[in-house]
């Protein structure tokens, strides 16, 4: 929870923790309290498993990694981004299964867009250099997108104004500071800075602008 530390986590190297809610466990990555607050976890639900009904005060942000998540709003397949604002409610479910990562009361109190967006289905737009981005969200100073990287590619270096947080999602991420497999997390704070780089396809969730 010390936003002022640039924090690596491998998701792999971590035991799934039971939630209280049975069926449903978790991989915390970061937490502010036991069971309320800020928090980033992977989540996943066993075949058949729910949650109980529950607010969020300050938000929940999903993106599905595997499987269907579903609640009363619809079903959500692999690659769907999800926006819950802050005051919202659901009783989520997955009758086949599913992997989650989450990020829980990190909203700014006024950003209250609902998002449903299935990346699966969503085109990509040139970025810098070969990069290809699939913005997901913006309020602010905060932006949210996917960012595909084509093998080989170098990014300039730069500085991360608001802090920078990254999910991997395949392939390896590369920077000076190490190597990062898919299921890695990183977050690093405001106005931290790296010169990153592939050397084989790599698709990342990246977040700007939220750390200052």
């Amino acid at each position: 929870m010390d936003f002022s530390r640039r924090v690596v986590i491998d998701g792999s190297e971590l035991d799934w923790m039971a939630s209280p809610s049975g069926g449903v466990l978790r991989k915390p990555l970061a937490r502010e309290l036991a069971e309320r607050g800020h928090a980033t976890s992977l989540v996943r639900y066993q075949p058949g498993s729910r949650f109980p009904r529950h607010e969020h005060p300050l938000g929940e942000e999903i993106l599905v990694l595997d499987g269907i998540f579903s609640d009363e709003t619809g079903d959500y397949g692999p690659g769907t981004y999800l926006r819950n604002p802050p005051g919202s409610a659901h009783t989520p479910f997955s009758a086949g299964g599913c992997t989650l990562f989450v990020k829980l009361h990190q909203f700014n109190p006024g950003d209250s867009t609902v998002v449903r967006i299935d990346t699966a289905n969503e085109t990509w737009r040139p970025g810098i250099g070969g990069l290809e981005v699939m913005p997901l969200h913006a309020f602010e100073t905060e932006n949210v997108a996917l960012v595909k990287w084509p093998a080989g590619e170098k990014f300039q270096p730069h500085r991360h104004y608001g802090g920078e947080e990254i999910f991997v999602l395949s392939g390896v991420f590369r920077d000076e500071h190490g190597v990062y497999p898919a299921g890695t997390w990183i977050r690093s704070p405001h106005l931290s800075q790296h010169h990153p780089w592939v050397e084989t396809k790599t698709v990342i969730w990246v977040k700007t602008g939220h750390l200052s």
